[in-house]
Order: structure tokens, then sequence, then C-alpha cells
């Protein structure tokens, strides 16, 4: 089973460290770990270290996995190229670094993810002209067909109406759970995390200030400290906490 664990991990952009000494417990096999903080808190930055893009201090250390890419990444910006379709972007992505022979099981798996996504509508239409939420469940769909072992999405719901983010962070919930992935979800949506999430990290000015369970994390003091609100956390009718927000803090 695949475990993710950071030890100490830092990030640099040229020579500045935009995030440092990141430490956390190990992330297991069928879990979904969404991190929050302020814009600009490092989130972005911290995928980028965990996936190579960037390089800095510490450790990144995957056991476990035997993918050969185990790490996916799906960054905030959905730029592609427009001139692809919807169905050739996903299966070019599928086999980057494989064969490009593409066989019945390559065929299976990107139809299974398509549907579930609800996207085989437009299968074969050009990728520039959608629109930036159907991009996002695209660029979800290509993450998906590589297999990976460990999922890193940065802000995958941002563009997508509300029914759809609820139908999204579900369904990527019970992929990290029926296919043995490790999910990690940059969001901003605090509500969505508590109800999704089995872990919330918390990134504040580069350094993490927390990490545990939703219900252990997300609380008042937290929030007035790192997103300087006033809040009351409540059961919502499906029984999930639930951030109500009264106001913002004196700084």
């Amino acid at each position: 089973m695949v475990a993710l664990q950071l030890q100490s991990v830092g990030a640099y952009h040229g020579r500045k460290l935009f995030v440092e000494d990141v430490t956390t417990p190990p992330m297991r096999a069928g879990e979904l770990v969404a991190v929050i903080g302020p814009n600009a808190a490092g989130k972005s930055t911290l995928f980028k270290r965990i996936t190579g893009i960037l390089k800095g201090p510490g450790e990144v250390r995957v056991e476990g996995s035997r993918a050969k890419n185990a790490i996916s990444y799906m960054p905030q910006d959905t730029s592609a190229n427009a001139v692809l379709t919807v169905y050739e972007s996903i299966l070019l992505a599928r086999k980057q670094g494989k064969s490009w022979s593409v066989s019945d099981e390559d065929t299976r798996l990107i139809d299974e993810i398509m549907r579930a996504l609800n996207i085989v509508s437009i299968a074969f239409r050009d990728l520039g002209a959608l629109s930036g939420g159907q991009r996002q469940l695209v660029s979800i769909a290509q993450a998906l067909s590589r297999e990976p072992d460990i999922m890193l999405m940065d802000e995958p719901t941002s563009a997508l109406d509300l029914h759809r983010q609820v139908e999204v962070l579900d369904f990527m919930r019970r992929q990290a759970q029926t296919r043995g992935m490790i999910v990690l979800i940059a969001i901003h949506d605090l509500n969505q995390a508590l109800r999704f999430a089995d872990k919330v990290i918390v990134i504040e000015n580069g350094r993490m200030r927390a990490c545990g369970t939703p219900r252990d994390v997300v609380t008042v003091e937290m929030l007035r400290a790192v997103y300087r609100i006033e809040a009351r956390i409540e059961k919502c009718s499906m029984d999930h906490d639930h951030v109500i927000v009264d106001g913002t803090s004196i700084a």
C-alpha cells in the first residue's frame, strides 16, 4: 500500500525559499487530504515541490508504489493544445512515457473515466472550444488516466458550479478508496474540505500550521488566526461540520 510522508520539506523559487520545514505524518492509500490556507500561502508551491517541478531541502518519501509514474499532478492552469479533441488529450496523457500502441484496456479505462465525469458528450470537441469548467473536468480525466498512486489536484473545482463541485469531490473520494490512491487537493472551500477530507493540512506563509482530522484542524481558533474571520462551526442537515462566517477579525 502506498504512503506519502514529507520530512522537513522546503521549496525554492529561484534562490528564495517560499515553503519551508513542512513535516507530515504518513498519508495512506485511500485517503483524501485537503490542503487549505489563504491565497499565496504556498499550497501550489508545495505541490510543485512534491512532484519535483521545484527543488528544495527535505525529503518527499513515497513508499509502496509500484507505478512507473507514481505521482500525477493537475495544476491550476488547465491550458492545453487547442487543436486536440478531448478524447485525444486524455489518450495522450494516458500514453505519456509508454508505448504508443492503443490497447483495449486504454480504451476501456478512458471510456470509464469520461462516463464517470459526465464528459462523454464532449469527447470529440476541440479543447479550445471548451468552457473553463469543462477544461477542469478534462484535466481531472487526464490525471486519472495515468492510474497514479498519488494525485495532486490544485483547485480542481474552482471553475465548476456547486453541483459539479460536490459531484467531483465525492467522485475523487471514492476513487481514493476504490483504487487505493492518495489524493491531495488544494481547496479554498472549507466546508467542502470538512465534508470530503480524511485529513486537512493548513499552510500559512510557507509553513505548515496544522495537520490532522478535519474536526481537529478546522477550529474557531484556527479560522481566526489564519483567515482572520470570526466564525462558528455547527452541524448541517447532513450531520457534517459546517463553517458559518459571522464577520472578519480586526488585524
